[in-house]
C-alpha cells in the first residue's frame, strides 16, 4: 500500500511581499494547491496571513511568534534578529516536514534540522552588480553568507529560467545538474480589455493625457531596475516625438529593497521638459494595472539583469509587446513579442522607441506576437515543475521515488 502523502514546508515569510518574491510565492502555492497529486502542504508564517492575501484552499498554516514579520525586519540597512532566525528554524524543525522549500533565497533562515530543503534562486543579480543592491558592505557580506549558509543546507536549487540556472553554475558554483527549472506566468486578471472608456478613465485618473502614445514601466525603483537610463532617453525621445508618455508604475514609499526614487524624482523635477512627459503613479493594484496596460502601447523593460521578468508576461497577456533590455532572462522571456536595447547605450534605448512608433508595420507584428507569446507559461506547468522538483529532493536523500 502506498504511504502518506509526501509533506512539504514552505517558507512563507515573503507572502504579503507586494513584490516580485510575494507573488511568486502566492502564485505558486495557489497551482500547487490546485492540483491533485497527493502532496501535502503547509506554509510557515512568521506572522498570521492577512485578509488582503487569502491562503488557497487546503493548504495547512503555522504561525511562528518572531514579533516583527519579514517585511519589517529585513527591508534597507536592517536584518533578521538572532531570535527570529532561532524561531523560524525551530519550528520548521518541530513540524518533520518530509521536504521544505524555501521560495526565495531572499527570506532564507538556518534549518535546525536535516530536512532535504529546495531553496530557489531567483537570479544572481546580487552576485553581478551588488554595488547596485546593498546599502552598505556590511549588507552585501550578509547576504553572501546566507547563500552560502542556503547552499550548504539545501538538498536541490530551483530557479525560474534556463539563463538564471546557467549563472547559478557560473556565479554560484552549483552543479547543474541540482538544479530544477520551473518559470512564472501571468494571473488570469491580466486580459486584453477592449472597452476603450475604461483605458480612458485609467489614463483620467493619473492625470495621463487622452491622446498620448503611452508607455509603461512596472517594477520595483531599485538602481538595477535602470530607470534612470530610461528617464536620460526620455528627453531625447520626445523632442522627435512629443506625444510619448511614460507612466512608471510601481511603489515610491521606500518601504522595500534599497531603492533610489528620490534621485529619479529629483531627475525630473531638475529636468523641465520631463515634467509633462513622466507621471509616478505609485503601487498600483493589478485590476487598475490592467486598465492602464489596455491604454498603454508597450511596456518598456531597461533592466541591467532579470532572472525571469514577470511583468512582461503580465504586459504580453494584456496584449501589448515589451520594448526590453537585451540582458539576463529577458530575451528567453519576451522572444518575439519585442524589441531590444543595450540598457547601458542611451542611444540604442531612444533608437528602439522611436522605431517602435515610426514603424508601424514592425508595431503591429509585435503588437501580435504578445498574447500567443504569454500563453507559453502557465503556473499549472510551473506546479507541475515543482512538484517534480520535490520528490526529487526527497528521493535524492532517500534513495526513494514518492
Amino acid at each position: 500500500m502506498p504511504g502518506p502523502p509526501l509533506h512539504i514546508g514552505i517558507d512563507a515569510t515573503t507572502w504579503s511581499n507586494d513584490r516580485g518574491f510575494g507573488r511568486f510565492t502566492r502564485e505558486f502555492v495557489t497551482a500547487l494547491s490546485a492540483r491533485d497529486s497527493g502532496l501535502r502542504y503547509t506554509l510557515v508564517f512568521d506572522q498570521p496571513p492577512t485578509a488582503a492575501w487569502p491562503v488557497p484552499d487546503g493548504v495547512d498554516i503555522v504561525t511562528a511568534a518572531t514579533g516583527k514579520g519579514l517585511n519589517e525586519t529585513a527591508v534597507g540597512d536592517n536584518s533578521r534578529s538572532a531570535g527570529y532566525l532561532w524561531t523560524m528554524g525551530r519550528l520548521v524543525r518541530r513540524m518533520q516536514f518530509d521536504v521544505f522549500y524555501f521560495p526565495a533565497v531572499y527570506s532564507y533562515f538556518p534549518l535546525l534540522s536535516r530536512v532535504p530543503c529546495v531553496t530557489c534562486f531567483h537570479d544572481t543579480t546580487a552576485e553581478r552588480i551588488p554595488h547596485l543592491l546593498f546599502p552598505t558592505r556590511t549588507n552585501h557580506r550578509l547576504w553572501q553568507l546566507k547563500t552560502w549558509l542556503a547552499k550548504r543546507q539545501m538538498t536541490r536549487a530551483m530557479t525560474v529560467s534556463e539563463t538564471s540556472a546557467n549563472d547559478m553554475v557560473s556565479y554560484l558554483n552549483i552543479p547543474r545538474e541540482k538544479i530544477d527549472v520551473v518559470t512564472e506566468a501571468a494571473d488570469p486578471v491580466f486580459r486584453p480589455i477592449e472597452d476603450g472608456q475604461i483605458a480612458l478613465a485609467a489614463r483620467a485618473k493619473h492625470g495621463i493625457p487622452e491622446q498620448a502614445d503611452l508607455l509603461v514601466y512596472v517594477g520595483g525603483m531599485n538602481a538595477h531596475k535602470n530607470i534612470l537610463g530610461l528617464l536620460r532617453a526620455m528627453p531625447h525621445i520626445v523632442r522627435e516625438r512629443p506625444d510619448v508618455h511614460l507612466a512608471i508604475i510601481g511603489s515610491t514609499s521606500g518601504k522595500g529593497f534599497w531603492d533610489n526614487v528620490p534621485e529619479l524624482m529629483a531627475f525630473v523635477r531638475d529636468n523641465p521638459p520631463l515634467k509633462q512627459h513622466v507621471t509616478f503613479t505609485g503601487y498600483v493594484p493589478d485590476e487598475e494595472l490592467v486598465e492602464l496596460f489596455a491604454s498603454a502601447a508597450a511596456l518598456v523593460f531597461p533592466s541591467l539583469w532579470e532572472g525571469f521578468g514577470l511583468p512582461a508576461v503580465e504586459a504580453m497577456s494584456c496584449g501589448i509587446p515589451v520594448l526590453s533590455s537585451d540582458r539576463g532572462s529577458l530575451p528567453e522571456v519576451v522572444g518575439d513579442a519585442g524589441l531590444y536595447f543595450d540598457p547601458e547605450d542611451l542611444g540604442a534605448i531612444r533608437d528602439t522607441i522611436l522605431r517602435f512608433f515610426s514603424d508601424a508595420g514592425l508595431r503591429r507584428t509585435v503588437t501580435a506576437a504578445a498574447l500567443p507569446r504569454a500563453s507559453e507559461f502557465s503556473w499549472d506547468h510551473a506546479a507541475k515543475l515543482g512538484e517534480d522538483s520535490f520528490r526529487r529532493c526527497y528521493g535524492d536523500v532517500s534513495g526513494s521515488v514518492a
